[in-house]
């Protein structure tokens, strides 16, 4: 990492940080915010880049922490299956993109996805379309996750109107991040965006993630859940509209 300047590594340090604080408190956001404050302050190629261990790390203890493992792999193959061949795909379009484009997109899916959390619709299950939605969402959340490392539109969303139970629901997010997150490291080396040197300051990352993480599940004790969410979710669709403005504007 000697020849990453000392700024990037602070700043990415702080963002996990952070990122791993959310996640301690609320459970989840740990891709989502780090990639939101990184790619407010660099390129957003880069930001994905340094997702990948720290997000993969989160996603593996959540993916095992839970009874249901067997049985959410038996429901959600066919997603996770067709999810990571569109990440291949999305990660071929992310290699010959314009970074102020791709930025731009990842701010409009924060916003519509913060708007929806805010919202907070009821959304019909799928019923006897899923055998079939599955793997359309899958393959749809799978191209735009890897363009924009981000799975949060169309993919949670499908995934909460699943009528999960919320132990379940947690575990099935870890499950499907794991294999999104392995197939977006091996499409991102493949192309050519995970360099060594960057690679390396994404594993060191996973330290500020985990001491963020254990410090939000303190918080968590003492303050009410559905105050921070409000908060955080605001705060998250102000930070997209910045990003995006500065993309497009």
């Amino acid at each position: 990492m000697s020849n990453i300047p000392l700024e990037v590594v602070a700043l990415t340090g702080a963002a996990f940080l952070a990122a791993g604080l959310i996640k301690g408190v609320i459970g989840l956001g740990l891709p989502t915010v780090s990639l939101a404050l990184l790619t407010a302050a660099m390129d957003v190629k880069q930001a994905i880049a340094l997702m990948i261990v720290p997000s993969l790390a989160a996603n593996l203890w959540q993916a095992l922490s839970g009874s249901e493992l067997k049985a959410i792999v038996r429901r959600l193959w066919s997603l996770i299956a067709a999810a990571c061949m569109g990440t291949w795909f999305g990660s071929a379009l992310l290699a010959r993109a314009d970074a102020a484009l791709v930025a731009g997109l990842l701010g409009v899916l924060l916003c519509v996805y913060t708007g929806y959390s805010l919202a907070r619709p009821q959304v019909r299950p799928p019923g006897r379309h899923e055998s079939w939605l599955s793997p359309a969402i899958g393959l749809t959340g799978g191209a735009i996750t890897g363009l924009t490392g981000s799975f949060v539109v169309p993919g949670v969303l499908y995934l909460q109107a699943l009528g999960l139970a919320r132990d379940t629901l947690v575990q099935a997010m870890g499950v499907v991040f794991v294999a999104l997150t392995l197939a977006l490291g091996i499409s991102l080396s493949n192309h050519g965006l995970l360099p060594r040197e960057l690679g390396a300051l994404s594993a060191a990352a996973v330290v500020p993630a985990t001491l963020g993480m254990a410090a939000g599940q303190r918080i968590r004790r003492r303050l009410p859940e559905a105050t921070f969410r409000k908060v955080f979710f605001c705060f998250l669709f102000v930070l997209g509209l910045y990003i995006a403005a500065r993309a497009f504007l």
